[in-house]
């Protein structure tokens, strides 16, 4: 019988115990790292600035377990057409910090507001959220809407809540949601990335890297608190706000996405019907690096071409 009991005991152990042990994200596991970082309020954040200190600004935000590398080939491409990109990991993921606590509007919007400081940033910008951080960029948006010009949204989440029963239980079980969280979670994102890649084209650093986010201690807590948090309500206020306030907004979705659904479209055109949408075909939820030069295509119509563009007044 206590051979059972502690066999019990250890396997309720393990999740916990693993998480422990996974590599904590370090000053020394940050040295080869591209780009910069910056102590701030919350935390260390990693970021990348690129682009003449001239052109328009676009701030990107990234998704829910894809970090910053993300938008490595439309970063180059935004670039080459003569805009200037800030790039950055959300806390929790890719190189910056993974404080504890709620991931909420409030939190994301702490970070960004904070990153922008300390580039003494304070004229107006363009965002693209892709994913969670589509989610992310319209609540900034909304927060502050004298800061944001244009918005574009790549497989934007943020128009129903992600409600499954495991989902449901996850989130309102307190400490055995967490180890379940623990437990699971792991293998059903190296799942998802087997399917994206028998799906579609993608290059073998995006998934490693996806991946690679599964060695390092506070991203599966990260992933869980934004659940609860940023990913826990449809953002019909925030869409309606930014309706308001006219801003002009530009969806894009993959027609054989199977994350976040094209039909999705359906529920934020009923928030903002000013919102432009493109379906671009063939695509899943890894827009910005499974269809880049279609998503950049896109942009490029969309936002004021830099050259003719006066740095703060759209014509």
């Amino acid at each position: 019988m206590i051979w059972f009991i502690l066999v019990i005991a250890a396997l309720i152990a393990a999740p916990f115990t693993i998480e422990h042990y996974r590599a904590v994200m370090s000053d020394g596991r940050r040295g080869s790292a591209p780009g910069q970082f910056v102590e701030l309020s919350q935390g260390v954040t990693h970021f990348h600035l690129s682009g003449s200190h001239e052109a328009p600004l676009i701030v990107c935000v990234h998704g829910l377990t894809t970090p910053s590398f993300v938008w490595e080939s439309l970063r180059k491409g935004l670039n080459g057409l003569g805009f200037r990109l800030l790039v950055y990991d959300l806390y929790g993921r890719g190189y910056s910090d993974r404080p504890d606590g709620p991931q909420n509007k409030a939190f994301f919007n702490q970070q960004l507001d904070d990153l922008l400081a300390h580039l003494e940033i304070d004229s107006p910008f363009h965002m693209i959220g892709y994913s969670m951080g589509g989610a992310i960029a319209t609540g900034f948006a909304a927060t502050y809407p004298a800061r944001v010009r244009r918005l574009v949204l790549l497989a934007s989440a943020g128009m129903a809540q992600i409600d499954t029963p495991l989902l449901n239980f996850i989130r309102d079980r307190g400490i055995v949601g967490k180890w379940l969280m623990l437990a699971a979670y792991p293998v059903q994102l190296r799942r998802g990335i087997r399917a994206e890649q028998a799906l579609t084209t993608v290059r073998p650093n995006i998934s490693e890297g996806q991946e690679r986010q599964l060695m390092f201690q506070g991203f599966i807590p990260a992933v869980l608190a934004s659940l609860k948090g940023i990913l826990s309500r449809p953002l019909e206020g925030e869409h309606m706000a930014l309706r308001r306030n006219s801003l002009p907004v530009l969806a894009l979705w993959g027609a054989e996405d199977e994350v976040i659904p094209a039909s999705a479209m359906g529920q934020l055109a009923a928030w903002n019907r000013d919102v432009i949408h493109e379906v671009i075909e063939d695509a899943g939820h890894g827009l910005p690096y499974t269809h880049t030069d279609e998503v950049l295509s896109q942009i490029a119509a969309f936002l004021p071409a830099p050259e003719s563009d006066d740095w703060g007044h759209d014509t």
